[in-house]
């Protein structure tokens, strides 16, 4: 065992020069944009930090290019940005380096640097659709909508068979609350392009907002017929009718998307119950997962079909959830235990109601209380309590 170990001690003690002499003899600039070409983006920044800086002759132009680029698909892009920034310094950059460098203060969100980057890039990149799209979003993103929206026509123009430009035309105008002008370049859109989901929801919308209701329900059944189940097709789609004052129709269309997204299921709920299908309502309004949003539903709902008794005794899940902070409950609950002959509980709610608005229903209410402790015969119809006046 020892004389294997010596021999090979001996044999790496012979290698070590030549060794030494191979390391000399490294290009650590190749192997760093080998090490890019290839993914492995430590072991670049490794092979860069061997680069002899002080040495003549180092292109130093393309080891910060390569660094920044290595700090740029690292996530890092302080950084890269530096680097980037030393190789645009040294003079005579191509273009795709100031392209690099526009990148890098995107993600630092730096817009007008990178609109400035983009315009010491020379002329090459006029070919490129992509920096259009970059500069349209610096102009939106530093509140120059007119810039912007006039970036894409140019690029429009350029590119007339590219229809991301005049998509993201679209969005911006919707944004802007152009309804009817987005709605009008989203015809276009859609007659040159296959459009996606998103896109039929987005113009869908903006037709809503314009009153072109009879057409985005034209838009959006198609669509419905395009991408089938889903949710936000017919929650837009929903509203359209709901517009159109056909709550059924709405209801049916919320339901359904709410089997895809059960956070949809109170809205159903309460589309039904505006609809005259209150036990339909009831019926969805066990299935909402958010406490307060299913009981304060509930409540109105089983005052809506008269279940007083039931409301009434939703007292303790109120308090617990905090609904009774909220006095449009309070006061509903005081009618319930009205409505079943706890007067005195009624009471005890009334008096703690501090909205004005209230005050005019609360004082109706004690009205009522005070005539049937006097004569309870005349508030008693169909084994449920009414309040004495109302219709």
């Amino acid at each position: 065992m020892n004389k294997f170990i010596s021999m090979v001690l001996l044999a790496c003690l012979l290698a070590m020069p030549c060794f030494a002499a191979a390391k000399e003899d490294i290009n650590y600039l190749d192997l760093a944009a080998l090490m890019l070409r290839d993914g492995n983006l430590d072991r670049a920044v490794v092979a860069l930090d061997q680069v002899p800086l002080a040495d003549e002759g180092i292109d130093l132009k393309r080891y910060y290019t390569l660094r920044g680029m290595a700090h740029l698909r690292r996530n890092e892009p302080e950084l890269a940005a530096t680097a980037l920034e030393m190789a645009v310094a040294q003079g005579g950059a191509e273009s795709v380096v100031y392209v690099y460098l526009a990148q890098v203060y995107f993600q630092l969100e730096r817009y007008r640097d990178v609109l400035t980057t983009l315009d010491q890039a020379g002329p090459e990149l006029a070919s490129v659709a992509s920096v259009f799209h970059m500069r349209a979003q610096c102009h939106w993103l530093l509140d120059e909508p007119g810039y912007a929206l006039a970036t894409l026509d140019q690029a429009g123009e350029l590119f007339p068979q590219e229809t991301s430009f005049l998509r993201r035309k679209v969005f911006f105008l919707i944004e802007l609350g152009l309804y009817r002008e987005a709605a009008e370049q989203g015809r276009i859109y859609l007659r040159k392009s296959e459009g996606k989901r998103e896109d039929y929801v987005a113009l869908g919308n903006a037709m809503r907002a314009s009153g072109e209701l009879d057409e985005a329900i034209l838009l959006l059944e198609q669509a419905r017929l395009m991408y089938p189940g889903d949710a936000d097709l017919n929650k837009v789609l929903a509203h359209s009718y709901l517009d159109q004052g056909k709550v059924n129709t709405a209801a049916e269309l919320i339901y359904e998307a709410s089997l895809l997204d059960p956070s949809l299921t109170g809205e159903a709920s309460e589309l039904y119950r505006r609809a005259g299908r209150p036990n339909r309502a009831l019926m969805l309004n066990g299935q909402i997962s958010d406490q307060k949003v299913k009981l304060r539903q509930r409540l109105a709902l089983l005052l809506e079909l008269q279940r007083y008794e039931q409301a009434a005794s939703m007292d303790e899940d109120l308090k617990r959830t905090g609904l009774m902070d909220d006095e449009d409950i309070r006061y509903a609950l005081a009618y319930a235990v009205f409505k079943v002959g706890d007067f005195d509980t009624a009471e005890t709610h009334l008096q703690k109601l501090t909205r004005p608005d209230l005050f005019r229903k609360a004082a109706e209410l004690r009205r009522a209380i005070q005539d049937c402790s006097e004569d309870a015969w005349q508030c008693l119809y169909t084994g449920s309590y009414i309040p004495c006046g109302s219709s």
